[in-house]
């Protein structure tokens, strides 16, 4: 039996679920994070009312922009419409961070901007989260002391499942009514 995982748990988790996957995804073959994943920002909290021109106005007096990520609704009743965020690329790990230092808390349009390193969101965002949250394979091979830091196609795949058993009892407590067992 096929089901989606947009039946069941909400877009807010969704997002967070994609960030993890995309997190796993950018290891490279000796398990370390490739070096432009360090210049590159996530922009939320965006206005609607903000497009991907005055995104890069706001950022480039911070340094050479080399990409922007301006995420669109592709389906449903608000296709077409911006999601309210984005990801911005520097050319350099220093720009980045002094865009991140001057841009974070900043109002666009009444509403304050949160800047992170796209690599970081997750850690960032998981202070308000139960440490229950963190995948198994995870926990396992920082116990076990790994100094490789690598993680197996297995692990890999254990982690991704274990998240998602996670994300789904986390949204069965917060609506009983919404899963049904």
């Amino acid at each position: 039996m096929s089901v989606r995982i947009s039946s069941i748990i909400s877009f807010s988790t969704q997002s967070k679920l994609a960030f993890y996957l995309a997190s796993l995804l950018r290891e490279d073959t000796i398990g370390f994070v490739d070096e432009k994943s360090e210049s590159r920002l996530y922009v939320g909290n965006l206005d609607l009312r903000i497009n991907e021109a005055a995104l890069i106005k706001m950022f480039s007096p911070y340094g050479k922009i080399i990409s922007e990520d301006f995420l669109w609704h592709t389906r449903g009743p608000k296709k077409g419409e911006p999601r309210g965020y984005a990801f911005i690329q520097y050319s350099s790990k220093e720009e980045a961070e002094l865009a991140k230092e001057k841009m974070h808390g900043r109002l666009a349009c009444g509403r304050p901007l949160v800047v992170r390193f796209s690599d970081k969101l997750l850690e960032d965002s998981s202070h308000d989260r139960p440490k229950r949250l963190l995948p198994e394979a995870n926990r396992t091979r920082s116990a076990s002391g790994s100094s490789s830091g690598q993680m197996s196609r297995d692990e890999k795949v254990a982690a991704i499942k274990n998240k998602l058993k996670a994300l789904e009892e986390d949204e069965k407590q917060r609506d009983p009514k919404k899963l049904k067992s």
